[in-house]
């Protein structure tokens, strides 16, 4: 997990401010290789967040950490 944190904050985070968003780390659930991440700023709800889940995040993820099977958006709850 420590992995996937370090590439999502240090790679793919840095990319997505870039466009006017940011994306925060959910859960990895180990069993299922499922990481959870929510999509915050100009890419929440956006049409294209989809894209860049799969055709970015999940490319890098599953290159670095082949654990990672699914990379999924889950809503921002605030607390």
């Amino acid at each position: 997990m420590k992995l996937i944190k370090q590439i999502l904050y240090s790679r793919v985070r840095p990319t997505v401010q870039d466009d006017g968003g940011d994306v925060k780390f959910v859960s990895f659930d180990e069993g299922t290789g499922v990481l959870k991440l929510t999509m915050l700023g100009s890419c929440a709800g956006c049409p294209s967040s989809s894209a860049t889940l799969k055709n970015g995040i999940f490319k890098m993820m599953k290159h670095y950490v082949g654990e990672v099977k699914d990379v999924v958006a889950e809503d921002f709850k605030s607390k």
